[in-house]
């Protein structure tokens, strides 16, 4: 019986588990190790949840190694209303360059996606939202004149609560703007890939992120223009289950596929194959 006695001289220890070690799944609330996710794609092996990544996380899933070339990176916002919340405009940008690492809530450029040939734009969740101010939609206008003057197919990945409320009608302008210079991709028979992850919400979405030639979703995916709860107390009705999730809107048309994250660049390949841009003279 000593056996399960604790002498005077007996303590209590604790292990102290670093921080960061361990991840609490958002689908299945399964403790996972972080590790296990990091080499999964950020996918979690139990249930198929795709955790949120950043800029250079889907640059590095979707492209070549080594393939990729900046483009604009010195364009960054402006503060045209001099705007202040809690914070001011300013002082939120200098926050979130910190933060994120980034300029601004998008990158851009050229890049190779299995020897394909293409101009890349990646968005990024954790500047701001991946808001579009005036400078987003800079950069997104500049990449699909790059792609339509140099024939190149142009792929959107967005990731995006919407417009930013800090530049107010600047941003909004943002939305004819780029929506335009994709049009006039669509007159010219030059590829667009729009691929759609979680969140893409408001702006974007009522823009450049639904009009590509093909739409592809994360599984998943929040994808919208407004909040159901919004949604739910206009209309005053409930909602259906899983509203405004990626498997949703392909059963009701509005995408065309759900692709899984390991999948995707050999995916998107395929696709270039296939929508690969025809000589401009057999346009004619």
């Amino acid at each position: 019986m000593a056996w399960f006695r604790r002498t005077k001289d007996q303590t209590l220890k604790t292990v102290k588990i670093p921080e960061g070690l361990w991840v609490k799944c958002n689908g299945c609330k399964e403790i996972i190790y972080k590790k296990e996710i990091d080499r999964n794609l950020k996918v979690c092996p139990k249930c198929n949840y795709h955790f949120r990544i950043n800029a250079a996380e889907r640059i590095r899933l979707l492209v070549d190694e080594g393939s990729f070339v900046e483009t604009d990176a010195d364009i960054t916002a402006a503060d045209p209303l001099k705007f202040k919340d809690t914070l001011s405009y300013a002082e939120r940008l200098k926050e979130n360059r910190k933060k994120s690492g980034l300029k601004e809530a998008v990158i851009t450029g050229r890049a190779r996606i299995n020897g394909h040939e293409a101009v890349a734009v990646i968005m990024d969740f954790s500047f701001m939202g991946g808001s579009m101010g005036s400078a987003v939609g800079e950069k997104i206008t500049r990449a699909a004149e790059t792609a339509l003057n140099e024939k190149l197919p142009l792929v959107i990945a967005s990731s995006s609560g919407g417009a930013r409320m800090q530049e107010g009608i600047f941003s909004l302008m943002q939305m004819a703007k780029v929506a335009a210079a994709i049009g006039k991709l669509k007159e010219n028979a030059v590829p667009y890939i729009s691929i759609l992850s979680d969140p893409t919400f408001g702006g974007v979405t009522a823009s450049f992120a639904t009009l590509g030639d093909v739409i592809i979703a994360e599984p998943g995916s929040l994808i919208g223009f407004a909040g159901p709860r919004v949604i739910e107390q206009t209309i005053k009705q409930q909602l259906p289950d899983n509203f405004q999730r990626a498997e949703f809107l392909l059963e009701h048309g509005l995408i065309d596929m759900v692709v899984s994250r390991k999948e995707m660049k050999n995916t998107l390949s395929k696709i270039l194959e296939h929508l690969r841009t025809p000589d401009p003279a057999l346009r004619q």
